[in-house]
């Protein structure tokens, strides 16, 4: 029984070495026809490495020959397949360069956007990449109007874009939490100037008004009169745009008080009870229920 063992491992052993001198001899060989036969062998069989790494060597042989534009988008597609994505960005920019009117071009410029789309960065982090990948998806929406990839093009958009406008909430939410309320409200204002269709709209919104009034009421006496009442133009904003929001009976207890700072007579409610803490803990949950 060992002896059948120790001779089926070596049989496997031999397998193994036979299989990888074949594979090195393809790869150092300079037979162009046997080559490409073997990349597009292990390519089909699913291996990726190997196909790549055959197919960037024949690219070599295959230079400015009617094979060469295969080549080339096939070295890109076998790393973009072995989830490479930077060098598979590379691939196919420089095939597009050089090819601009292959029939391979329109899916490799997709999947170059695709490659784009996968190195960009969570959104704490820079989003130079998402700047770029956005501009390359734009470009070939424009350029293939009738792309079957129209769809996911689309939907890279929308998740990039998301980033973005979370970047920039989350940049100004922080002098919010720093209860910095001046920079918060200029913050947050910015973030609107610079994007007023910001997924986050509402809550900008939300922390404007509530930014101005938490200024306004830490101020000194002499400045809260007009500090509170540009709070007061903060909420009737707030309210004529988005008058059905969550953040509207927080908002409205707000107003009541500010009401009341600047001397005008005001209707109580049991609102006028709950404190900046319970208002804290309901609009937390309401903003997880929002997000589901």
């Amino acid at each position: 029984m060992k002896l059948r063992n120790f001779i089926l491992s070596m049989m496997a052993l031999m397998a193994v070495c036979s299989c990888k001198t074949e594979y090195e001899a393809l790869l150092n060989s300079n037979d162009a026809d046997a080559k490409y036969e073997a990349a597009f062998k292990y390519f089909n069989d699913n291996k990726f490495s190997k196909s790549a790494a055959l197919f960037e060597s024949l690219s070599v042989l295959t230079d400015g020959t009617e094979r060469d534009d295969t080549v080339k988008y096939y070295w890109g597609l076998s790393n973009y397949k072995f989830k490479d994505y930077y060098t598979a960005e590379t691939n196919f920019e420089r095939f597009l360069e050089s090819y601009p009117r292959s029939p391979f071009a329109s899916e490799a410029r997709y999947l170059r956007i695709d490659c784009l789309y996968r190195q960009t960065l969570r959104y704490e982090l820079d989003q130079t990449p998402t700047y770029k990948a956005m501009n390359e998806i734009s470009e070939y929406i424009l350029e293939f109007p009738n792309t079957t990839h129209m769809q996911e093009c689309r939907d890279m958009l929308v998740d990039l874009g998301g980033r973005l406008d979370r970047k920039a909430y989350e940049g100004a939410l922080l002098y919010y939490k720093m209860e910095d309320y001046l920079a918060s409200r200029v913050a947050f204002r910015n973030v609107l100037k610079d994007d007023a269709e910001n997924v986050y709209r509402e809550d900008i919104l939300y922390y404007i008004a509530m930014s101005s009034y938490n200024y306004a009421r830490l101020s000194v006496s002499a400045k809260q009169k007009e500090r509170y009442l540009v709070f007061v133009d903060d909420y009737l904003n707030f309210i004529g745009e988005i008058p059905e929001s969550h953040y509207r009976k927080e908002l409205d207890t707000v107003y009541r008080k500010a009401q009341k700072a600047l001397g005008k007579n005001v209707v109580e409610t049991e609102d006028e009870e709950m404190t900046e803490k319970e208002f804290a803990k309901e609009r937390k949950k309401l903003q997880k229920d929002s997000k589901k």
